[in-house]
């Protein structure tokens, strides 16, 4: 004979009574903040006290060690720091200009391959394992690649522009040129990223603003301006965000291409490389900070723009 199993009822949380106590009950109230606040104490000790130790020594003439006497001098550092014309304001502009024009070109070509893989194709797998490549590698082995690339002697690039018959170019070897060729490498490495996030974002949206667009008569072009784009718009502003943050503090393939000071006329020393520099290639660490401290509100204002940007791009 068949035995009959009455399912059991999963056991319900008991909810706190008169007699608990109230601590107790507080607790069971704001447990979900509670059972956070450990990794959030954490992470923010390891954010508040590397700044406050910055923000003091930006406040000190600190120099040839971090633990020798020091003097309190206020705001002279700021002053001098923002009165440079010849490293610091230069620094600033490549720093604004490495960012922008790298973000405009991976957000453009981020989103135009992204569009090219949102259909199924065949092969359409090896060509995402493809275009995902230069992401594996770290940007020092980028940047060391990209070195031996544009070697004006014996590199790939100049070899391959003789085939064609231009003369070699001096690529990072320039005054000129090496920025707008980091910029390269940058995008070159990075525009996958931004691929990854926009494709991800394309494949969750609904198919029928599409179907109604094609219905009505759009073109490709006015389906991707008036419907794509606006319904992807959160998250370009996302991809924005992420990339341009990351690309703000760039510093491994600027080193790695350039070395000390971004080359010997300071070609593509950013703020990241200025302070680095300053560090530790002259152990002023109370400029260095400075200089650190007014990055830090350089991304912090880049951070609020484009997150304010995005709040108007959900509404």
């Amino acid at each position: 004979m068949a035995t009959v199993t009455t399912p059991t009822a999963a056991p319900r949380s008991v909810a706190p009574t008169p007699e608990t106590p109230a601590w107790a009950r507080w607790a069971n109230h704001h447990r979900k903040w509670l059972f956070a606040a450990p990794a959030m104490v954490f992470v923010a000790a390891l954010i508040v006290v590397p700044l406050a130790w910055t923000l003091y020594l930006s406040l000190t003439d600190a120099e040839g060690s971090v633990r020798a006497e020091s003097e309190f001098v206020g705001a002279r550092n700021y002053l001098d720091v923002l009165s440079d014309t010849d490293r610091f304001w230069p620094a600033v502009g490549r720093t604004v200009a490495f960012t922008g024009v790298a973000l405009l070109f991976e957000v453009v070509l981020g989103m135009a391959v992204a569009l090219l893989l949102w259909r199924p194709f065949r092969g359409q797998r090896w060509v995402r394992v493809a275009i995902l490549l230069p992401l594996v590698a770290t940007p020092v082995a980028v940047g060391m690649m990209w070195r031996l690339i544009f070697d004006p002697n014996i590199g790939l690039a100049n070899q391959v522009l003789g085939w064609i018959g231009i003369g070699p170019q001096p690529w990072l070897a320039g005054q000129h040129s090496a920025l707008p060729t980091t910029i390269f490498i940058d995008i070159w490495q990075w525009t996958p990223m931004v691929v990854l996030i926009l494709l991800a974002g394309l494949t969750s949206l609904s198919d029928e603003p599409q179907e109604a667009a094609r219905i009505d008569g759009a073109s490709s072009w006015q389906r991707f301006w008036h419907v794509t784009l606006p319904l992807l718009m959160p998250t370009v502003v996302v991809a924005i965000l992420l990339r341009g943050i990351d690309a703000l503090k760039t510093f491994d393939i600027l080193y790695a291409t350039k070395g000390r000071g971004g080359g010997s006329f300071h070609e593509v020393e950013t703020l990241n490389v200025y302070a680095y520099g300053l560090s530790f290639d002259y152990n002023e660490y109370g400029v260095s900070s400075t200089v650190l401290i007014l990055f830090f509100l350089i991304i912090i204002g880049s951070m609020w723009a484009l997150t304010y940007r995005r709040k108007e791009a959900r509404r």
